[in-house]
């Protein structure tokens, strides 16, 4: 079973060269399904959402959506607290979808929150109501099918309650791995990743998926190719450029999904680093 992956198309500041390839990949190649965790738009604005809305609707796949942080309103606060998704209507029905593809579920995990209690609302929460929901989705589940988690933050947490990137990602691990999920999937960090979480109930495999918009961090934009036998799962990160997989992918989440500025930030072996910050219009 083949399936893509993919994440932060920030239509806004999407990259129209590599949606267009990736549209066209899933038209020529056809995968099971197409996975998108999460920040669709850049400042959740109706024409972004529009635009994204039409151009997911055009795949002709299944499909399944998270929403990112930044599909969340920024300028409206009414909006924000009272109806945040009212933007997304065109592609509802493909929100936090659960699949059911012969032996493999595709589960989701809500980790965007509408407010925090911290000033930086851009990272992830997962709130034992979402957990639990998402829990009780895998419980409900046949024995033996292969369970993937998509959410849009990485569930790492970075020691600190300030810095932490995903707040109660660390619970969320510990119960995903006592159920033994396949992977975690996610995006936000605009970088793949491949990374095994250790867990007092075990490990736990966690999987990133690039970019396809402007706003690069050390890797060109890419997506994910996910080839699925039984509960074993292989990744190749496909990219415009042909850098090999090993060379797109970052050895850690950094805990602010921000480019690398700094010695020690995890950077991918290509290292594309963009001299200056990407524009955020």
């Amino acid at each position: 079973m083949r399936l893509f992956h993919i994440s932060d198309l920030h239509f806004g500041l999407e990259d129209r060269r590599a949606l267009a390839w990736f549209a066209d990949c899933v038209r020529v190649e056809r995968p099971v399904a197409v996975l998108i965790t999460g920040d669709l738009t850049m400042r959740a604005r109706s024409h972004e959402f529009a635009a994204a809305c039409d151009w997911i609707g055009a795949l002709d796949v299944p499909v399944t959506v998270e929403v990112g942080n930044h599909d969340l309103p920024y300028f409206n606060p009414l909006a924000r607290f009272f109806w945040p998704y009212e933007r997304i209507r065109g592609i509802e029905r493909l929100v936090e979808r659960e699949l059911d593809l012969a032996g493999v579920a595709v589960v989701p995990l809500k980790t965007t929150a509408r407010a925090q209690w911290r000033l930086d609302w851009s990272k992830g929460w997962v709130t034992r109501a979402a957990l639990d929901r998402t829990l009780a989705a895998l419980d409900a589940l046949p024995h033996g099918t292969a369970a993937l988690v998509t959410a849009h933050h990485p569930l790492v947490e970075a020691g600190t309650k300030g810095r932490a990137l995903t707040r109660g990602g660390e619970r969320a691990l510990h119960e995903l791995a006592r159920r033994g999920v396949a992977a975690v999937l996610t995006g936000h960090v605009h970088d793949a990743f491949d990374l095994i979480r250790e867990t007092p109930a075990g490990p736990v495999r966690m999987i990133g998926a690039g970019t396809l918009s402007q706003r690069i961090r050390s890797t060109p934009p890419g997506f994910n190719e996910l080839t699925l036998e039984g509960t074993k799962i292989d990744v190749r990160v496909r990219n415009l450029e042909h850098v090999p997989t090993p060379d797109m992918q970052i050895g850690d989440v950094p805990p602010d999904a921000l480019p690398p500025r700094a010695p020690g930030e995890p950077v991918a072996p290509v290292g594309a680093v963009p001299p200056v910050d990407p524009p955020v219009h």
